[in-house]
């Protein structure tokens, strides 16, 4: 049994009211019952601060609380804690790191197959048109490659954003609201920002965490977000690029396509000629294609591949600009479902973003201003 039981039981038992008795006897039995009930009180007090005394883990401070506050924040430090939170073991961490990893290396792979292929298949071609027509997309395309590399090596090995390291769990060392909002990591066992978030996959809390992408193997936040938009948007024009100059490389070299006279279709509206010269067409194509070189259907690969790969990045891409023009993230669009919380939308959201240190504004109108001239 245990304080709270006995404090319970003890009380509940009280013995009533002696009954008058001789002058004698009436003395000891108030003197025995008072001393009776002076002990039970001690006990049925202690076992109460016992039952509600709380340690805050932020500032290390006792605080006496009803036992049904599973939740509460320190009234000196301003941390919160959770006794209902519950450390989830992630047995199999090393699983989401090796899938990581994987996705990681397709599309290394992927990138260096266009780079590769694009450069063996497309730019003879191009420098057969011309000699300069050849440098000025080789140019682009190295350009390209370099910026959309770099932005992915970043976005990928940078750090996400760690939560800022406090003083905690002594009093003299944490201030009057120095851990206000903060809660405790039971991962990592240290404090966690209001705006952190705690990724198994990568094991740790990640600052401003928008979302853990596995193509990069890391979380994207307030470390490397700028980079990773930059990264999809650098991929949206090099697909982009891709997509254009392969779809004219592959019309450069694509077989002669027996042609059909015009007159054929001329002619009164019979269906059955229509259709059979649309049958003599598609038959003419596919002759064709099977003429056509290795460098041929490399090169229709790489239009496909681009323009797939370019409709989901940008897709991506769009996500990502709505959700920074909102002020917001996707994990915290996730968190606020359901409730009233609203954001302001704003375009000074994309310039404090991208960490402009002016307003939008101010440089508009500094770059309007420095074009007028005062003419005499």
């Amino acid at each position: 049994m245990n304080l709270t039981d006995s404090a319970t039981t003890s009380t509940a038992t009280l013995p009533p009211s002696p009954p008058p008795a001789s002058s004698e006897s009436a003395p000891l039995l108030s003197e025995s019952t008072l001393e009776n009930a002076s002990s039970q009180e001690d006990q049925y007090v202690a076992s109460i601060t016992e039952e509600h005394e709380v340690t805050c883990w932020g500032c290390g401070l006792c605080l006496i609380l009803s036992p049904y506050t599973p939740i509460f924040k320190c009234g000196w430090c301003g941390a919160i804690t959770n006794h209902n939170a519950v450390k989830i073991d992630n047995k199999y961490i090393w699983l989401k790191r090796l899938r990581d990893r994987f996705f990681l290396c397709i599309l290394v792979l992927f990138m260096l197959f266009i780079i590769g292929a694009g450069i063996w298949a497309i730019y003879p071609v191009i420098f057969s048109e011309s000699y300069f027509f050849g440098i000025f997309h080789m140019t682009i395309a190295v350009l390209l490659s370099i910026t959309t590399i770099s932005t992915f090596a970043l976005s990928a090995f940078r750090s996400p954003g760690t939560p800022p390291l406090i003083p905690w769990g002594s009093y003299p060392a944490v201030g009057k609201s120095g851990l206000e909002g903060y809660t405790f990591c039971n991962y990592c066992s240290k404090p966690k920002s209001p705006n952190s978030h705690h990724c198994r996959s990568c094991g740790m809390c990640v600052l401003d965490m928008d979302h853990h992408c596995p193509f990069i193997g890391n979380c994207v936040g307030a470390g490397n977000h700028r980079v990773f938009i930059l990264f999809l948007i650098s991929s949206v024009i090099s697909n982009f690029y891709v997509s254009l100059i392969s779809s004219f490389a592959a019309f450069r070299i694509w077989p002669p396509v027996r042609q059909i006279p015009m007159a054929a279709f001329s002619g009164p509206g019979d269906y059955m000629l229509v259709f059979g010269s649309f049958k003599e067409i598609a038959f003419s194509f596919f002759t064709s294609v099977e003429s056509l070189s290795v460098r041929g259907f490399i090169l229709i690969y790489l239009c496909i591949a681009s323009v797939v790969v370019e409709i989901g990045l940008g897709v991506l891409l769009w996500q990502q600009l709505s959700y920074i023009y909102e002020g917001n993230t996707y994990l915290s669009i996730l968190s606020s479902r359901g409730t009233n919380r609203t954001s302001k939308k704003d375009c000074q959201n994309f310039v404090r973003f991208f960490g402009c240190p002016y307003s939008a504004t101010r440089c508009l109108l500094g770059f309007w201003n420095s074009r007028k001239t005062h003419k005499k």
